[in-house]
């Protein structure tokens, strides 16, 4: 008897740290999703909770054969290693990457740089359950029950711990991808020191560089001759190679565009099939010619698909 009360208190320490698959997954990868909620402001509690719900705690083939953690598929621009497997349909492509790490950051890139889930950054990095039925709402899962899952996980092994930041972290979280893109009103007299333009009408700042909305009537030479430019001048600003039609709420630039985005917006994930290479451009305020250096390309793609990056600065 004592033999057995002896070995049963030799196991009990063994015992004790024996950790489900779900445990054993945070464990491993709660310091990576940290590293890049600081990095992308994606919360790390939805990172996590994302991972092991779509990944099988890390344990699915994608995981473990193409590190493959949120269930990510090819889209039509990506270039990289694939995987096809049976998911909503048969034979799905998907995305593999060369360690985990990679497609942590995927993913946080994913999420922040398309149009369709940057409004969640507009939340609470606190908010959990505001992201988990943001994320239902985007159209990032097919599962009904995705968000309530989401929360499950969070609330049950308690991942909000981990979005918590420091002072130093906080203050090197990036602005939220709207609020950095939102054009900012030029203060009249800001206006006047720093642009020499006439104040007639309201003027605008996207990137830093000035900017007016086109309004019913107007042209490049109108806007140019009222602002005391060359037209030349005013369509070289603008990427255009000659005068076209110019709608109503046009931006026009009035000065040279950037080479780069500002810090946040590192890069722009395509939407749509068709996207404008010149639209993207003057969204940003980027020179067409900088931003195509910096992708390594000749000339502007006419053939952008879903899934395409472009790298902004």
């Amino acid at each position: 008897m004592k033999k057995i009360i002896t070995l049963l208190v030799a196991l009990l320490p063994l015992m004790a740290v024996a950790q489900t698959p779900q445990e054993e997954y945070i464990d491993k990868y709660a310091p990576i999703a940290q590293q890049e909620m600081v990095r992308s402001g994606v919360p790390a509690s939805i990172t996590l909770a994302q991972g092991i719900l779509e990944s099988g705690a890390g344990k699915s083939t994608l995981a473990r054969e193409g590190n493959n953690h949120f269930g990510i598929k090819c889209h039509k621009g990506w270039t990289g290693r694939t995987m096809y497997m049976d998911d909503d349909e048969k034979g799905e492509c998907f995305r593999v990457y060369d360690s985990p790490e990679e497609s942590f950051a995927d993913h946080s890139d994913f999420l922040r740089y398309r149009d369709r889930y940057k409004f969640l950054f507009d939340l609470e990095r606190t908010d959990y359950k505001g992201w988990a039925y943001g994320l239902k709402k985007a159209g990032y899962a097919t599962d009904k029950k995705y968000a309530e899952k989401l929360i499950q996980y969070i609330e049950k092994y308690d991942l909000t711990r981990f979005d918590t930041l420091s002072e130093e972290e906080v203050a090197v979280l990036p602005e939220p991808p709207h609020q950095i893109e939102e054009p900012v009103k030029v203060d009249a007299q800001t206006a006047d020191e720093q642009f020499h333009f006439s104040l007639e009408r309201t003027l605008y700042s996207q990137n830093g560089v000035p900017f007016i909305y086109a309004a019913e009537g107007e042209t490049y030479r109108s806007i140019a001759s009222e602002y005391h430019l060359f037209r030349c001048e005013l369509l070289r600003y603008n990427d255009l190679k000659g005068d076209q039609e110019l709608l109503p709420g046009t931006v026009v630039y009035l000065a040279a565009k950037k080479k780069k985005a500002p810090q946040g917006l590192d890069k722009y994930i395509v939407e749509t099939d068709g996207e404008d290479f010149h639209a993207i451009c003057q969204r940003f305020a980027l020179r067409e010619k900088a931003i195509l250096k910096l992708n390594n390309l000749k000339s502007a793609p006419t053939d952008l698909r879903e899934g395409d990056e472009i790298k902004l600065r």
